[in-house]
């Protein structure tokens, strides 16, 4: 087998029931774009685009002069490709997966667990929690994006049990005088947080059925009516409800900050952080593991009590939850995306349309690129040939190694690129 060291990739779909569906779908319109002869089927859910190495959807290469194997054999067989510090420190697996989500429908209430946390869970209910690695991930918006992320402020919290007295009977009439009395105190907020959220999670169903459908019942009326129901969130929460019907994660709308994300912002979800995914088209990516612990709003495996157990109880504003993206002080068509884990970060390259020739430069780590939006010829002295990139191409790009690009689109470029940067 010759070594290669940049070569395209063809990447896994993911067709889960929950994602939107044929050709509005990002993923959809990027395998299309990536492959012209590709079939989109219009009825049916594209909801990720996987690009890496997970055995549930190993990327294909795609030039056909290399032996036909995955990215995942094809890096068992050259580890060097991940680079030196990569290699060593991930004992020669790509540490990251690559993801285009285009959600439609909202994808429970969830947080990763840490490591320490995720090898118990392994241990004890394999079943449930494949494997012992934590799961940071970060979603990139690509489209106006709508997702749930970490404790609203209590003066926030306090406004909803105040407005909405179907919440307010969940928690119990001495709830808002315990958060007003815990103001200042951060140890305090948290333990009282924990003790409202957990008692609403774990309320009995049909006390929480039968508020949430008092809740669902009025908004619904002073909607009809012409009313303002934004003190209620009330088009969210008619929304939620008409996905999960009866589910208690409508309830949690009022206790975590709504994110309105815009293409290119960011958030960073990581260890013990609430957060749902709502709607909207966003880039992913995450260590690889499949440990996620989930309450509400979704089919999947519920796990209560550990859920409540594990996350972070620190209020803050959802402006505090937008993860910052740095531009390259050496390079101004990049800017980085660099969380606080080891396992991935994600650089964006923009090219204006002055630009018609553009250098990637190296990185000591092995990377996934895809386009998003352009037209370029791709060459490299590391590839076979020249490769043809436009929208919706995926490129592997070794370790170590540059590739230049001849920009044939009049609108310059949009790329991501993830990768490792130890």
């Amino acid at each position: 087998m010759e070594e290669v060291r940049v070569f395209p990739l063809t990447c896994a779909v993911q067709n889960y029931a929950w994602g939107k569906i044929g050709r509005d779908s990002e993923v959809a319109q990027l395998v299309v774009g990536g492959d012209p002869l590709a079939v989109i089927e219009q009825g049916k859910p594209y909801a990720e685009l996987w690009m890496g190495t997970h055995p549930k959807g190993d990327a294909q290469i795609k030039d056909n002069r290399i032996a036909q194997t995955t990215l995942g054999q094809w890096i068992a067989h050259f580890p060097a490709c991940l680079g030196s510090k990569v290699k060593d420190t991930f004992q020669g697996q790509l540490p990251f997966l690559f993801k285009v989500l285009s959600v439609n429908t909202a994808l429970s209430i969830q947080a990763h667990p840490n490591r320490e946390l995720a090898a118990r869970l392994h241990a004890q209910f394999p079943e449930h929690y494949p494997d012992n690695n934590h799961k940071p991930e970060m979603a990139i918006a690509l489209t106006h994006f709508q997702g749930l992320c970490g404790f609203r402020p209590v003066e926030q919290l306090l406004g909803y049990l105040k407005a909405v007295p179907e919440f307010s009977a969940l928690l119990g009439s001495e709830t808002a005088e315990e958060l007003r009395s815990s103001a200042g105190d951060a140890a305090q907020t948290g333990q009282v947080l924990k003790k409202c959220f957990s008692r609403m999670m774990n309320c009995e169903k049909k006390v929480f059925v039968d508020q949430l459908n008092m809740l669902v019942k009025r908004v619904t009326e002073e909607g009809a009516a012409g009313k303002d129901t934004s003190s209620s969130n009330g088009d969210l929460l008619l929304r939620l409800h008409s996905q999960y019907p009866g589910d208690i994660g409508c309830f949690s709308i009022y206790f975590l900050n709504l994110m309105e994300l815009e293409p290119g912002q960011a958030m960073f979800l990581g260890a013990n952080e609430p957060h749902a995914y709502l709607y909207g088209d966003c880039i992913e990516c995450m260590a690889c593991s499949d440990n996620t612990v989930r309450a509400g709003l979704t089919p999947k495996y519920i796990d209560v009590n550990t859920l409540c157990e594990m996350l972070s109880y620190s209020p803050a504003p959802a402006s505090a939850k937008i993860f910052p993206c740095v531009p390259d002080p050496s390079d101004p068509c990049v800017s980085v995306y660099d969380p606080p884990v080891p396992d991935f970060s994600v650089i964006r390259i923009q090219v204006p349309a002055s630009m018609k020739q553009y250098t990637m430069a190296p990185v000591d780590s092995a990377s996934i690129l895809l386009v998003i939006e352009g037209d370029a010829t791709a060459t490299s002295v590391a590839a076979l040939s020249d490769i043809t990139l436009r929208r919706g191409s995926v490129l592997f790009v070794s370790a170590n190694e540059s590739v230049s690009l001849h920009i044939t689109s009049q609108t310059g470029m949009s790329m991501f690129r993830a990768c490792c940067l130890l």
